[in-house]
Parts: C-alpha cells; structure tokens; sequence
C-alpha cells in the first residue's frame, strides 16, 4: 500500500513538473525599440484569471510624472484597426475595421498625446511607430525593450490595461447608459507603476495596480480608488521589471 501511494504522489508531482515546463516553453517573447543601444530592460508579465486578449502599453515617467517615451503598446490599439470595426454606434462588424475608442487606454492616450503634440487617438494616419508596437500576446509574455530617452536617477515605468466588456456588479451595462464609450470597456482600464532607482538596476522590480483611468476616456486623470473592481484585478497576476 505505501508503495502504491509513493506511486500516486510521484506521478502527481512528474504532471506537476510537466505542466510547470509548458507554461514556460509557452512563453511568448516580444521586442521593441530593437536598433537602440541605450539602457535594455525587460518585463515578464504574469497572466492572470481574466487574461483574455488584453489590450496594454507600457511607458516611462519621471517622478513628477511627466512623460518620457513609449516603450510598448499592442497593435489594435496602435492603429485604430480592432478585432471588430464600428458600424455606427453600439453597431459592431464581425471582421476587423478602423474605430475610435477613447475609453480603451485613456491615461496612456492623453500623457502622450499632450507630450508628442499628437492627436488622441492613433489611427491609419497618425499610428503608433512599428518599432514599439506588437500583437497582443494570448498567455505570459516577455518584453524586451531599451529607453532611448535619457532617464533621472529616478523615474518610472507604467503600464496600463484593459479588457473590453468586462462589466460586473458595480461596472454594469446600465451604469452610464448614454455614454457609448463607457459600454466598449465597462471596467476602466487600470494603472500600474514602479519607480526606479537609476543607480540599482540590479534588482528586480514589480509593478503594482495605483488606480485607473476615466471610465470613457474623457479625461486623462488617475482616480485611485479600485473599490467596485474585480476580474480587471486579475488581468495579469504579476509584472516583474528586470535591467
């Protein structure tokens, strides 16, 4: 009998093994900013419960927070081109097509529109650059980027994400029921940030949730209350900085 069992918990423990090497032979590797040679980093993100085609970008601040440079952004976003164009309000093609969603990454959008004296919204005349934009990864992921700016000695990255008609008890389908650009996101898109200290790249470094943007897109403010948020918290489950 003692053999038996030393058998089921070494078989539980092999699977265990197993499944810990897929999830890591998964992992998908992305690269932006690929010709620069100034200060090279990486983020692996975890991927939470709720990961399901999240669209993000990632940037750098300083700790006043102004605007340095955009390091990563996914491409829907990048270019105006979603996964289902707009047909007209609360009207939805079933192929890809251009449309203008504001509520998507709102405190990213307006940082960098007021920064680079750019329109809000990318699109098939003002996109995001190619070399720092990518597809939306469907599992962990492994950034790879470099600053090009000349950074302080401290500063900070940021990342902001959201996933579309996530509504819940608090976000719910009726809780601006005029406002279109609310019902594309419901819960707003979060904010994440670390600050760096320019003279300790050594150690890692985790981003954490600070709070979220306007839930339609309408302003560029951070409100730091998350009361009412629940699977958005679960997008990814960890994001660790390493230079």
């Amino acid at each position: 009998m003692k053999i038996f069992r030393l058998l089921i918990l070494l078989a539980i423990v092999l699977q265990a093994c197993s499944n810990n090497k897929v999830k890591v032979n998964n992992l998908v590797e992305l690269s932006t900013n690929v010709e620069a040679k100034e200060t090279p980093f990486s983020i692996n993100v975890v991927a939470g419960k709720s990961f399901h085609h999240p669209t993000f970008s990632f940037w750098v601040e300083d700790v006043k927070g102004n605007y340095i440079e955009t390091v990563f952004v996914t491409q829907y976003l990048a270019t105006g081109v979603y996964g289902h164009g707009s047909l007209g309000e609360n009207k939805w093609d079933n192929k890809p097509g251009p449309a203008n969603r504001p509520a998507t990454l709102p405190f990213w959008l307006h940082k960098r529109a007021k920064a680079e004296n750019l329109p809000l919204m990318p699109d098939a005349t003002h996109p995001v650059p190619d070399g720092i934009t990518g597809a939306t990864p469907q599992s962990d992921f492994l950034l790879h980027s470099k600053i090009i700016n000349e950074l302080p000695d401290q500063f900070k990255i940021l990342m902001e994400i959201n996933i579309p008609w996530d509504y819940n008890e608090h976000w719910t389908n009726e809780k601006y029921p005029d406002d279109f650009n609310y019902k594309t996101s419901a819960q707003p898109a979060l904010v994440y940030a670390v600050t760096i200290n320019k003279n300790e790249l050594e150690k890692p470094y985790f981003l954490n949730p600070i709070g979220h943007s306007h839930y339609s897109g309408e302003d560029g403010h951070l409100y730091t209350n998350l009361n009412g948020f629940s699977t958005a918290l679960k997008i990814i489950e960890s994001a660790k900085i390493t230079f």
